[in-house]
């Protein structure tokens, strides 16, 4: 009987209520990964697979109740607002485990809100919701970046500045004095960024390379070893970079992966009307969790190696990071025989 009472209650809770309850719930538990390092795996993969439930619950419930939840006043930048946050974990688990999949899903969700223009309805008479655009094409433009969607990167830029352009004019040209900077990065990124990278992948590629069998032997070591970790540090002065990313560890990391099959071929990727992300015109269905890589991808390749990128770091952050991504007992003999590569780029 009191069972049958707390479902009773439960059901009468306005939608809107339930809906904004979900919402606080999942914002709270974003901000505890938000500003987490990517080399504290094992204690963000808790995180994430906790965070990202109530936003799978989120989502779901938002696209089960649009209706209703319209009438009570929700707005399309705040549906946005969901999946650009969903495409940013999954592009912060790519950062951290190296898996290809999440970098895909990233890629699905920020795509399906570029298409849905979700953030475009009162952009120029709110300055936080310009902002908002401003950094979700900032984020896309990085993901596209790693994912070599080169066309996609150059349709960001433009819209960046035109974005930008407009702001200027719509707002106090001071509060948009850092995304001049920013424009000023890819720009010069994409310059520094050769012709020649667009010929073919940096990264292995099971379609233009030899098949490992095929290659010349090479004598076998007593101890085998297997790459398992990366850390990429970079300290030139004034070096070509994209917010962290500079050019030199863009280009490790981008060598540090296998190329799945096909995929280099591919240019069509997402269709801009959204179909294949499960994205409708009013945002409804949302993205299926496997959906870009999933015909591309070669079950035979090996995982990629798992890689830290850290731009500029201290000392004691450098240490800090090697310590605690790599205990010192993986050393030894009586360890799994994995290998760490350490790549420093300065003078």
């Amino acid at each position: 009987m009191s069972q049958q009472n707390s479902n009773s209650s439960s059901n009468n809770i306005p939608v809107s209520e339930v809906y904004w309850t979900l919402v606080a719930k999942a914002d709270k538990k974003f901000s505890k990964i938000r500003d987490l390092p990517y080399y504290q795996r094992n204690r963000y993969d808790t995180y994430f697979y906790k965070v990202f439930k109530v936003y799978t619950q989120l989502w779901k419930f938002q696209q089960e109740n649009r209706q209703k939840l319209v009438e009570a006043g929700l707005k399309r930048w705040e549906i946005g607002d969901i999946a650009s946050r969903i495409g940013q974990l999954y592009f912060g688990q790519y950062m951290r485990t190296s898996e290809a999949s999440y970098l895909s899903e990233s890629y699905i969700f920020y795509e399906a809100v570029l298409t849905r223009e979700y953030f475009k309805d009162g952009m120029f008479q709110d300055v936080n919701l310009s902002n908002k655009q401003l950094r979700f094409l900032a984020r896309f433009m990085t993901v596209c970046l790693v994912l070599n969607r080169h066309d996609m990167v150059f349709q960001l830029v433009n819209q960046l500045k035109m974005l930008l352009d407009e702001c200027k004019r719509a707002f106090q040209e001071n509060d948009f004095k850092e995304w001049k900077l920013v424009v000023q990065e890819i720009v010069k990124f994409r310059k520094a960024y050769p012709a020649f990278m667009n010929i073919r992948p940096l990264r292995y590629s099971v379609v233009l390379d030899l098949h490992p069998d095929c290659l010349p032997q090479v004598v076998e070591a007593k101890r085998k070893l297997r790459l398992r970790d990366a850390l990429l540090c970079s300290y030139h002065p004034n070096e070509v970079k994209y917010s962290e990313l500079t050019l030199d560890t863009f280009r490790m990391l981008q060598c540090l992966e296998w190329e799945p099959s096909g995929s280099f071929y591919q240019t069509g990727g997402v269709p801009p009307s959204g179909v294949g992300t499960g994205i409708g015109q009013n945002g409804a269905p949302g993205p299926s969790r496997v959906n870009y890589s999933q015909d591309i991808s070669d079950p035979t390749l090996p995982p990629n190696p798992r890689k830290s990128i850290l731009y500029r770091p201290s000392v004691t952050n450098y240490l800090a990071v090697e310590v605690f991504k790599y205990p010192f007992n993986i050393f030894y003999n009586d360890t799994p025989k994995v290998g760490i590569l350490l790549s420093r780029a300065g003078d």
